[in-house]
């Protein structure tokens, strides 16, 4: 099957544009998405489109050629291919005469937000509804042409066809009847069965693989607009540092330098607004870096400036030992503990971890002005994941209302959450309007290291009183971590409700007494998320304490794991305090049957009975976690050398997500999952001295390389006809316990501060 074509920014339409340069004639379905959960469909004729406030469209043309807008932004999860074929399932279309145009950013598209592992979950029904309106409608045009019943009358294949007397008529053939006729009701549709989906949990290319191999894709770092500058910016090392001065004149001799622009720093909170500092705007990306370099700009470095890491965690420490607020109760855990004869208690401790993308932040904006300076209009080509989110960032700062703001979006060399956070767009806006011309801002590897959102460091105690069984009775944990919401509110210094039910109040554990507190800390950088959050820091305790409980106990891991995970239930979610991201708890329930499933199948997928059998120097680890409404356990089996040296020669995977649509992109990102969760677990740490980020690029902040990485990944995709649920972020948090609790298992060493390059697990 050849692949779909597509347009990217630059060929395709503009936001203005898009619907109405539908082929003349074209059968246009488009799907509302309001504060309500059901999606009402109306069909137009080409004249009528700009009347109505689209969220999805598929169009079909007289030739039969079928179009369907993706709304959500592609950084190699597939999403692009994967909802647009869900719709083509309902509409029993031929793939292979459908083509995916990006949309650009519209708040009336409804959610365009490609973080937090929702698409497929937000929009699988929705789309569903789209393709079989269409698809029923066509069925209907067909019916009336034939003058028979239309329930006689089915689409297949790109045509529909009549049971009795088995007339055909292609899609296009029926287009210009079919949007004559009135829109069928969501509810009165027929969705396929799933025994006759045909795309749908079916594996295939990516849309714009063809553009991908060949060098013909557009990414942010090669979007263009005529006669643009390029720019780079020498940004405070301290986050709230201020410019006190730089040699401008310096800079300008550089051959290819044509403007400097000091851009000012944010006020209050960071939000998305950029730091501040000096840009060289120039002829070529090289002539504005070596114009940068040569400013040698000076620094009031604020109030940060003393920032150290280091001091930094030994107070985050000593806060979790103390009691905090309270977020999770039940039963009396404090007085258990007090009078525990058995007790167990650790200390755990993630660090500063960036985001560090291959492809680097950047955005080409072409800002318009009239006479008298006033912006008249903006467009921006972007690698971002929230198009909407840079319409908010950059209007405000030109004065324009946010709907005004074109956003194209490009493909992503990835993102993990800094992509939708828009600050280098609005740079891009800023220094556009100033110079007169499209300017591109591309972030340098060190700026992106150095100047990220960045995952917050942090610690965490936990205590544990144990019966005579050796079976917790009692949990206390506590975690003390700048917050995210820090970066919208300077005041705020205690994790927010949705941070602490990222594998801290979701404790799935069938324990009696529990109590989980939080404590607060103050945030000396730009604190944002990064792929799967705090389930980083917090599963991350939670998988290896449990472990921890296990050996204390005398008991196999898994054997104790499954113990403490107790009865086939549902976590009452209301007792809990947990939001389930949103969702319905009819729909998605916390389903503790489902997390001892995985639990069970990577188990037996890695063999574990044989782990009390193994040699000193191998071990197995295990873990498992419910994150983004998934559920995910690893099995990571590791070598360690007596000189300390570590292999991973093999890592088990069993994912719940529920219905999946594109199997392939699945298994793509669960083995992804384990090779960043390996980066962050073996070598991730960002660290700061005097408010200065201490690493700058891949040689410092090193990531994971094929002689490191998992040396085989077996994924397991559990069979489920559950809603779907989340993928990207699902498969990360239980990867580092497990593998640090293998670690354990072959040297006896217990790993309970990351990254492990900090350890020497030699042993004898």
């Amino acid at each position: 099957m050849s692949n779909p074509s597509s347009t990217h920014p630059g060929a395709g339409p503009s936001r203005r544009t898009f619907l109405t340069s539908l082929t003349a004639g074209s059968f246009v379905l488009m799907v509302r998405v309001g504060a309500g959960q059901d999606a009402t469909v109306a069909a137009a004729q080409e004249d009528q489109v700009d009347n109505f406030a689209p969220d999805f469209f598929v169009s079909i043309a007289p030739t039969g050629q079928v179009t369907i807008i993706a709304h959500r932004s592609e950084m190699g999860t597939g999403i692009r291919t994967g909802l647009p074929r869900v719709v083509a399932d309902e509409l029993e279309a031929d793939w292979n005469r459908v083509s995916i145009e990006q949309a650009p950013g519209d708040k009336r598209l409804g959610d365009q937000n490609t973080d937090g592992s929702n698409s497929i979950r937000f929009f699988f029904q929705r789309m569903r509804v789209a393709g079989a309106t269409a698809r029923t409608m066509l069925e209907q045009a067909a019916a009336k042409k034939w003058q028979v019943d239309a329930e006689t009358c089915y689409a297949t294949n790109h045509q529909v066809k009549h049971r009795d007397s088995q007339r055909v008529l292609d899609f296009g053939t029926l287009a210009p009847l079919a949007r004559q006729l009135e829109v069928p009701k969501p509810e009165t549709l027929r969705l396929k069965p799933r025994d006759k989906w045909r795309y749908i949990g079916k594996d295939a290319p990516v849309t714009d693989l063809d553009d991908i191999l060949t060098g013909r894709a557009i990414y942010g770092i090669d979007a263009r607009i005529d006669n643009q500058l390029y720019a780079v910016i020498a940004r405070p090392p301290v986050v709230g540092g201020k410019v006190q001065g730089f040699d401008a004149a310096a800079a300008k001799q550089i051959p290819g330098v044509v403007e400097i622009v000091e851009i000012p720093g944010f006020r209050g909170a960071p939000h998305f607004k950029p730091l501040g500092g000096v840009a060289v705007c120039a002829d070529s990306t090289w002539a504005a870096w070596q114009g940068r370099d040569a400013l040698n700009v000076e620094w009031d470095h604020g109030a940060n400036a003393s920032y150290d890491t280091e001091t930094f965690a030994k107070t985050l420490r000593e806060t979790a030992r103390k009691p905090g607020q309270v977020v999770r109760r039940h039963g009396d855990a404090k007085a258990t503990l007090e009078r525990s004869q058995r007790l167990i208690s650790a200390e755990y401790s993630v660090p500063h971890l960036a985001h560090a993308p291959m492809e680097t932040p950047c955005a080409v904006a072409d800002v318009k002005t009239d006479a008298s300076g006033k912006v008249t209009s903006c467009r921006i080509l972007t690698a971002t994941q929230n198009p909407q989110a840079v319409q908010q960032a950059v209007a405000p700062v030109l004065q324009m209302k946010p709907d005004d703001v074109l956003v194209e979006v490009t493909l992503l060399g990835a993102g993990f959450g800094r992509k939708s956070k828009p600050d280098y767009c609005v740079e891009a806006a800023i220094l556009s309007r100033q110079t007169g011309r499209p300017v591109h801002v591309t972030w340098t590897r060190e700026d992106d290291v150095q100047h990220d959102y960045f995952h917050a460091i942090s610690a965490c105690y936990a205590q544990a009183a144990l019966d005579e069984k050796g079976k917790p009775e009692a949990w206390l944990q506590r975690v003390a971590y700048p917050t995210i919401m820090s970066t919208f509110n300077p005041a705020a210094q205690t994790p927010a409700g949705f941070e602490v039910e990222m594998g801290l109040t979701d404790l799935p554990f069938d324990i009696p007494h529990l109590q989980i507190e939080t404590g607060a800390a103050k945030a000396h950088v730009r604190i944002g998320w990064l792929r799967s959050v705090c389930h980083i820091q917090q599963n991350f305790a939670v998988g290896s304490f449990a472990d921890e409980l296990a050996h204390a106990a005398g008991r196999d891991s898994y054997a104790y794991l499954l113990e403490l995970l107790g009865e086939d239930r549902h976590i009452d979610l209301k007792a809990a305090r947990l939001s389930n991201r949103g969702a319905s708890p009819e729909s998605y329930p916390y389903d503790i049957a489902r997390l001892k499933q995985v639990l069970r199948r990577v188990a037996t997928a890695a063999q574990w009975e044989r782990s009390a059998d193994l040699p000193r120097g191998r071990g197995l680890g295990i873990a498992c976690c419910r994150a983004f409404l998934g559920y995910a356990a690893h099995v990571v089996e590791v070598e360690v050398q007596q000189d300390g040296t570590l292999h991973i020669p093999q890592v088990w995977v069993a994912l719940d997500a529920g219905t999946i649509v594109s199997p392939d992109r699945v298994r793509a990102q669960v083995e992804g999952a384990a090779i960043m969760a390996t980066s962050q677990a073996r070598y991730g740490e960002i660290t700061f001295t005097k408010g200065q980020a201490n690493e700058s690029n891949f040689d410092t902040f090193s990531v994971t390389t094929m002689q490191d990485a998992p040396q085989k990944i077996f994924v397991d995709i559990v069979p489920s006809t559950e809603p779907p649920a989340g993928v990207g972020e699902t498969p990360v948090p239980s990867f580092a316990p497990a593998l640090c609790n293998a670690i354990f298992a072959a040297t006896g060493q217990r790993v309970r501060d990351l990254p492990l390059s900090k350890h020497d697990l030699s042993w004898t």
